[in-house]
Formats: structure tokens, sequence, C-alpha cells
């Protein structure tokens, strides 16, 4: 694996991989600007090393937005390697050893396991190579994404920090809003580890230790996102996947561990005795800004790096962008996991891009039995970060499930909208700005496998319909399975936007129905925000003037032909509020 995100970066380039921009680009909206039209290039584009960024540091980004960059941080040459490696590794510790030979054939792998853990270095490490006498975060390169974000925020942190009664060790990454030199935001959810841990330092009334690192081997950055159990340390996760241990240093301020070939600490503490600070809006990865909220202050104690850091940065906004690719590598990487501890007859899962990682879901199951799409979609509602799931879909048979087409044939052969709609309620991401109550919302399960005679003793025939149909008005479904109705704004041969917009604008409670055979979703905007007891948030957007400051350098970036900002296209769909709230219409 790599010592550090220097070698990681050397080893992009070795690959055509990666493109050094040597003019000065600033991280106010710029870099953004110049991510954004690169990570929406077939494929993901290449990853940006920023050199000249008004500041000692370079900034890296869209580092694994592809693929191929995505395998790379992992060790692999594509995602299939690491998904077999998982699967393997599973399957091995769930099968029962029939035999003294079997038993013994375990043993190689109980013993490497062991060499998986993280362990402690008595050194200081490479991230203390730098120790300013007085931290001040101002220095480092830290982005502004979009206009109407509330400043400037740090997107990639690993936050550490310490369950209070067992000591088990959490690394989350949530998002730090840069309120000055040595205070930021702390943006965790309410159904994150990270949040579970201030509960605690709350009830005990104790300050709560926290530390932050920027880059390293960059399969610390994924493992800070992946989808672990409960009080299983994501450095554990780390070793298995780069085949040697995690070194970690201790820190100079704060009772916590990082990793020592990080490229930034970051430490400090959160007080929850202290009010809490207002934090957004941002613009988010769904496409939409996530608006002003209440959340902790993070106060720095210290701040080190290495000699040669590189600060990492990314970019969340309409997709694609470079968290689509991480979401497709978790969806893959995962699917053992979940076979084999929760739903065995899981064939294959994905969750497209439009989806913004957990709104659309397809699921191909072994069907034997009758009852079984539902039940997949209440085991699936109640598993990890899947309980976010707004919509899944559920086929069975020779589909695949990575092909649209086939899924919307499955939908016309075996999906009759009046037996095979199911609806649920249950936890929403906190972002989703279309649930009815913050957090909580309705669930929609499209049932598109074939049917058991139990299922449908007394089918009718009927008349072959479309699969769906996109539509700007809202009235007698037509001749089809499914209609969506959008505003009058968006384009519908569109159809990534559509998918997109559908899953954002929509809870299932409230905005879907059957009539007259046909599932009708209403994924309009324009109307709900007028009785929404929430604000009603903007679509994410670059400005004109940065459009314009990013068109008059392009030529001197060295990115090659021009590619025009991905804004234009979705600027349609501003309600014209000149800020992050949308205007009634």
């Amino acid at each position: 694996m790599y010592k550090n995100l220097k070698q990681y970066v050397t080893f992009l380039e070795a690959r055509g991989e990666l493109l050094r921009v040597r003019e000065f680009v600033n991280p106010h909206l710029e870099m953004a600007e110049v991510a954004d039209r690169m990570s929406k290039q077939p494929g993901g584009g290449k990853a940006l090393l920023f050199e000249n960024s008004g500041t000692p540091f370079p900034v890296l980004m869209n580092m694994m937005g592809s693929h191929r960059r995505m395998s790379y941080a992992l060790g692999a040459e594509n995602p299939g390697e690491v998904e077999r490696k998982i699967g393997d590794f599973f399957s091995l510790l769930t099968q029962q050893p029939k035999s003294l030979w079997e038993k013994l054939r375990l043993l190689p792998t109980l013993r490497q396991a062991a060499s998986w853990f993280p362990r402690l270095v008595k050194t200081a490490g490479e991230c203390r190579q730098v120790a300013p006498a007085n931290p001040d975060l101002t220095l480092l390169p830290i982005l502004q994404c979009w206009p109407h974000d509330g400043g400037r925020f740090v997107t990639l942190p690993m936050v550490h920090t310490r369950d209070l009664h067992s000591g088990a060790r959490n690394v989350g990454m949530y998002r730090m809003q840069l309120f000055d030199g040595k205070t930021t935001g702390m943006h965790w959810h309410r159904h994150k580890t990270g949040a579970r841990h201030f509960e605690q330092h709350k009830a005990a009334g104790k300050k709560m230790p926290v530390a932050v690192t920027l880059g390293g081997d960059p399969i610390y950055t994924y493992c800070a996102v992946a989808p672990m159990p409960d009080n299983l340390d994501e450095y554990l996760l780390a070793g298995f996947l780069r085949g040697k241990p995690v070194r970690l240093t201790p820190c100079l301020t704060q009772p916590l561990e990082v990793p020592a070939d990080a490229d930034f600490v970051i430490e400090g503490y959160v007080d929850p005795a202290e009010p809490l600070a207002v934090e957004g809006p941002f613009g988010d990865h769904t496409g939409f800004y996530s608006l002003p909220d209440a959340y902790p202050r993070f106060h720095v104690t210290a701040l080190t790096h290495r000699r040669d850091a590189i600060y990492p940065a990314t970019l969340v906004g309409i997709p694609p962008q470079e968290d689509a690719y991480i979401a497709m590598a978790t969806e893959r990487i995962f699917l053992a996991p979940i076979r084999l501890a929760i739903l065995p007859e899981i064939a294959d899962m994905h969750m497209p891009f439009e989806g913004v990682t957990h709104n659309i879901a397809i699921v191909k199951i072994n069907k034997t039995y009758p009852g079984q799409a539902e039940k997949t979609a209440n085991a699936l509602w109640g598993a990890g970060q899947m309980m976010f799931n707004k919509m899944l879909v559920v086929v069975d048979g020779s589909v695949d499930v990575h092909r649209y087409g086939e899924v919307c044939a499955c939908l016309q052969q075996h999906f009759r909208p009046d037996t095979d709609v199911y609806f649920g309620r249950g936890p929403l991401d906190v972002l989703d700005h279309a649930a009815q109550a913050c957090g909580y919302g309705g669930k929609l399960c499209i049932d598109a496998t074939r049917k058991l005679p139990e299922e449908a003793p007394d089918a009718p025939h009927r008349r072959k319909k479309r699969s769906y149909e996109f539509t700007h008005r809202e009235g007698m479904p037509a001749d089809c399975l499914v209609q969506v109705v959008f505003d009058d704004n968006v384009d519908l041969a569109d159809l990534a936007t559509c998918a997109w917009l559908m899953g954002c604008n929509v809870d299932p409670a409230r905005d879907c129905c059957v009539k007259n055979g046909c599932l009708v979703i209403d994924a309009r905007g324009s109307h709900k925000r007028k009785r929404a007891a929430r604000s009603w948030p903007e679509v994410v957007c670059a400005s004109p003037e940065t459009i314009a400051a990013v068109d008059q350098k392009w030529e001197k970036l060295g990115l090659g032909r021009f590619v025009e900002s991905p804004s234009l296209r979705y600027r349609r769909l501003l309600s014209g509020s000149g800020g992050a709230v949308a205007r009634q219409r």
C-alpha cells in the first residue's frame, strides 16, 4: 500500500490518472468548479493536484473519483478484487469445519488476522514533523465549494473519538465549518457514532477529546466512511485491506491516537456544556443545500503536519461526484457481509449514482417463497445505513441490476401496481429535505419479482404497459406502470436528472399512490415548498461569476479541451431565491 498521500499521488500520475494544475486556482469557489467539471467527465475524469493554492500546501481533489482510482486506493486493480477478498474471508470465517484438516486450514488465516490490528508506536511519526506553536487553521487551503455555503469547510476529515465507557475508538467523517483559526463546527448527525460519544460526555459533564486527521494512506479516508458495525475499529478494516497494520502515534494534547503517516493532525475538544453553534448552509451530496442547524463547536489545541503535506479535499453536489464512486465501492465490498449475515437470498445489489447513495436501490434476490420481496425490503431497511433507503426495486431471475433496460423490461413483465407496491415508514437521512419530518418518513418497495401462485392466484390477463412515463402534469395516469410528475422546468429527456430529482423530492408516504393500475410518483418541488413544514433548499449551482472566472483561465490550467460548467445545465432548476432556500413560486 502507500506510505503517505504523496506516494499515492506519484502512483496515480505514473498511471495517467492525475493532472497537475500549476496555475493559481482559488480555494474559494474556483477549485470546486474545476473539480465539478472534471468529476462529471465520462468515467470520473482525472484526479487533480492544485499545486498553487495560495498557501504552502497543494490540494488534491477527485483522488477516488473513478472505479479505477477507487480500486487503486484500496490496493487493487479493480473493484472485483476487493469484493472477492472480502467475500472469501467472510465465507471462510462462517463455514463450519467438518474435519481436523479443515480446522487446521483456518489457522494461517487466524494468525494473519492478528497482524491486521493497529499498532501503537512510541515515535512521533511523520505527522509530527512540523508543529507550529500557534495553531491556525486559516493557514490551510480549506475550500468554500458553493456560493451559498456558510463559509469554508473541511470536507475530508477523519474524526477520531472514543466511547466514554468502553474506550472503543471510532473514526467518522463529519464536515467541519471553519469559524475562525481555532474553532470549527462538528457536523455529526444524531445517528452517528460521534454524536453518541458526544451524548455520553454530555451526560458525564466532561469535555470530549477529538483528533482530526487529513491524508495519509487513502485507505484511511475510505474506512472512515465505510458502514462498519458499531464498536469495530475502522483501522482493523484498513489493516485487512492493506495487508499490514496501521501505525498509530499518541496525540500531543489529547488522549487519542492517530495514524503516524497522516498529512495533517488537528487536535482539540468539544465541550458539551457550551451552547451549540449555527453551522451551514452547505452544498451537500444530495445536490441541494443542507440548511443551517445547530451543532457542537470543536476547539483546536494543536496542529501538526508532514513537511511535504498534501491537503486532501472533496466536492459534493449534483451527482455524479467523487462520493458516487466511493459509494459504489462500498456497495460491492459489503455485499458479501450483507448476504452472509442478513439476507442470504441476495444475488446482487446496485445503488445508482442518481440516487445519491441511499435514495434508490435495485436488489436482485434468489426467490423461493411468496412475500420474499417484502421480507427483503424490511431486512434492508433495518440494516445499518440501508435504513435511509427510500425507494427499493426488487427483481429476480437473470436480470442484471446494473442494466436499466433489463430492469424496465422486468417491470413490464412482473410488476402490477395494484398488488406489488409495498409502503413502509422509518428513518431517513437528516439531509432529506422532502421528508415530512426531519429524519423520518415514508419508504417504497416495488416488487418486480416473478409472482408465485400464492401471490397472484387470480391475476387477470392485462394489456402490456410501458414501464414508466415522465410528465409535467398530474392527471389521469397514462398507459404505463409508473408515472412520475415533475416541475415544468425539468427536461424530461434528461433521464439522469429526472431520476435524481425523483429520489430527492419525494417522500413516498406523501407523494406516492396507485391510481387506475399505475403507480404515480409526485416528484415536483414547487408546490411542496408552499406547504412544507421545513424550509425547502435550493439546488446547488456555481455562480455565473465563478463560471466566467474558470472559463477565462481554463487554457492556462493544462487540463486539455475546454469543458463547460455542469451548473449551466442545472441553473434552470433554481427558483431565483438568491440564497440557499428556494423561493416559493
